[in-house]
């Protein structure tokens, strides 16, 4: 997985896990009380609606007992109902029987349509509004009978000049002389609308009315819940509440033997729900979305200093030599890795540089040696001829110097490019000694000095010759002296001194830094020049050669290598 991927992981599980558990507890608790809300909300809206319709029903039982016989106006009916000769007295009844019937209506705001209605006859009289054509109560769906009244639930009403809907009761007048005489009263205009329109969740709320068979006697739905069905079949429960054909109902049982019943579709019942669950979903999104931001922002925040480095690293790639970049990111943390990788590359491009220069040197005297060698099976076959015709003529000094030149050369050619030992190397200067000893005329003591253990110690070829060669051909003089120590500590120390005529400073850098000097001197040709490039070549600072010389006193030259554990063998 990437970084970036992981950035963004990271980042969605720290913002999301708490935020997803904090809204799993508060959905929970929000939808109940949520729920609990609604409930209550439309349980006290339903109570009132009972409430309101029982209050209506409750007056209309008043009214009519007040229009029945054994109220007031009921006697003032049986007596315009009875045969009279005297038609002004009869008139004056009507009249009298008409007030009273206008003053209980208007006494009573919340009464409507008020008549007698003679069944018989199928007529009605003593109606306080004009009716509809035709008077036909059992048409009317029942609500309840209590007592020999009949109670009408919501339906529009018998008024001419009112459509709205009603409730209604009718009872008979009870006269001694007619059984069929009844009383029929209507709520007020618009009260019964007003009761069911009573709603506090902006018309989301239906209302059934059910009779005590479960009847359904009124809908506002009746394109789903139809009048004449018995709601209980269609819920199969006789819940106080419950969910059918896609709504929520809740139901309110009356003492007068019915029931309202409020319904709500669930799409309107879980609306307010919903509306949070929106809300807090759109939170989630921003959240979602400021989490990004803040991801994507911490990726180039790393990625841009991770750009850097990859291309510094390439442009080291391409070149190892390169200067560090002095680009920064303004982040303490990556610019001080920038300032570090910058340093490795300032550190890298000596170490290339140096690595070059000893190449250099190494290619250098190589090349050197090269120009100075000839053909060694020609040179040491030749020296042996010498060698047996100055045994055979007697010549025993030129057989000694015969035999120590074939023996130096060798060492010189025989292993080119191989490590010698220190021993190899004594052995070597010793050949040499005596060929300078035969050539010259003068007469030098050279004293070596060597522990055994240091024997054996791996060293480069030709160190020692070119330094005992320095003092041969810088001023030593009859009853001069060498003296060659070498000793081992936690380096391997070479100390050579003469008492011959000394070098001034000068002379010695030249002795060091100039070969075309070192090339013109007679003798085997490797001059201290060459000893200071292979120790360069070889070590490095490791290895230090150091040259102290006085004039008319004499010379001293101190040679210290590095060793290594491994190099010491007993």
């Amino acid at each position: 997985m990437t970084l970036k991927k992981r950035i963004f992981l990271l980042f969605f599980l720290s913002a999301f896990i708490p935020f997803i558990s904090i809204f799993a507890i508060s959905y929970y608790t929000i939808d109940s009380i949520f729920v609990n809300k609604i409930n209550d909300g439309i349980r006290s809206n339903l109570q009132q609606v009972t409430s309101s319709l029982e209050n209506s029903i409750t007056n209309l039982n008043h009214v009519t007992q007040q229009l029945s016989y054994s109220g007031t106006l009921g006697k003032k009916l049986d007596e315009v109902l009875q045969p009279s000769s005297n038609i002004i007295e009869l008139i004056e009844a009507r009249d009298e029987l008409k007030n009273e019937l206008n003053v209980v209506t208007f006494t009573n705001p919340n009464i409507g349509l008020t008549l007698y209605y003679f069944q018989k006859e199928g007529a009605t009289q003593f109606a306080n509004f004009p009716i509809k054509d035709r008077f036909a109560p059992e048409s009317l769906p029942v609500l309840f009978k209590s007592y020999g009244i009949s109670y009408y639930g919501p339906h529009i009403s018998m008024n001419r000049f009112n459509d709205q809907l009603v409730l209604s009761a009718m009872r008979k007048v009870q006269l001694p002389q007619r059984d069929d005489v009844y009383i029929y009263v209507e709520s007020g205009f618009r009260l019964t609308q007003n009761i069911l329109g009573y709603n506090q969740y902006q018309g989301a709320l239906s209302h059934l009315i059910l009779n005590g068979e479960g009847q359904i006697v009124y809908s506002e739905i009746p394109e789903t819940m139809k009048v004449g069905e018995n709601f209980f079949n269609l819920s199969k429960s006789a819940a106080k509440d419950g969910i059918s054909r896609d709504y929520h109902w809740f139901k309110e049982d009356s003492a007068q033997n019915w029931s309202v019943i409020s319904v709500i579709s669930q799409a309107k019942y879980q609306q307010e729900k919903n509306q949070w669950l929106l809300q807090i979903l759109l939170v989630a999104l921003f959240f979602l979305g400021f989490t990004v931001f803040l991801a994507w922002l911490l990726w180039k925040m790393v990625y841009k200093p991770l750009g850097l480095f990859h291309s510094e690293i390439n442009g080291m790639s391409q070149n190892p030599q390169k200067a560090g970049s002095q680009t920064r990111t303004h982040i303490p943390e990556f610019d001080f890795l920038l300032g570090e990788f910058s340093n490795m590359q300032h550190q890298i491009g000596d170490l290339f540089k140096e690595v070059q220069q000893k190449e250099k040197i190494r290619a250098d005297l190589e090349v050197e040696k090269l120009l100075y060698q000839i053909n060694p099976h020609f040179l040491m076959n030749t020296l042996d001829t010498v060698h047996w015709l100055a045994v055979m003529n007697g010549q025993g000094e030129i057989d000694k110097l015969v035999q120590s030149l074939n023996k130096l050369l060798y060492y010189n050619l025989g292993k080119l490019g191989q490590v010698s030992t220190m021993e190899e190397e004594i052995d070597a200067l010793r050949q040499y000694l005596v060929l300078q000893q035969i050539r010259y005329d003068f007469e030098f003591d050279v004293r070596i000095s060597a522990d055994d253990h240091v024997l054996q110690i791996p060293v480069p070829r030709f160190i020692l010759q070119p330094l005992v060669e320095n003092s041969l051909y810088h001023g030593l003089s009859d009853e001069g002296f060498i003296q060659i120590e070498v000793t081992l500590t936690k380096t391997l120390n070479i100390l050579i001194q003469d008492n011959g005529a000394g070098m001034t400073e000068e002379a010695i850098q030249k002795l060091l830094n100039n070969r075309i000097a070192e090339h013109k001197k007679v003798g085997m040709g490797i001059g201290l020049n060459y000893v200071h490039r292979m120790l360069r070549a070889q070590y490095g600072d490791q290895a230090q050669l150091v040259i102290e010389s006085e004039l008319g006193t004499g010379t001293s030259i101190l040679l210290i290598l590095p060793i290594k554990g491994e190099d010491v063998r007993g």
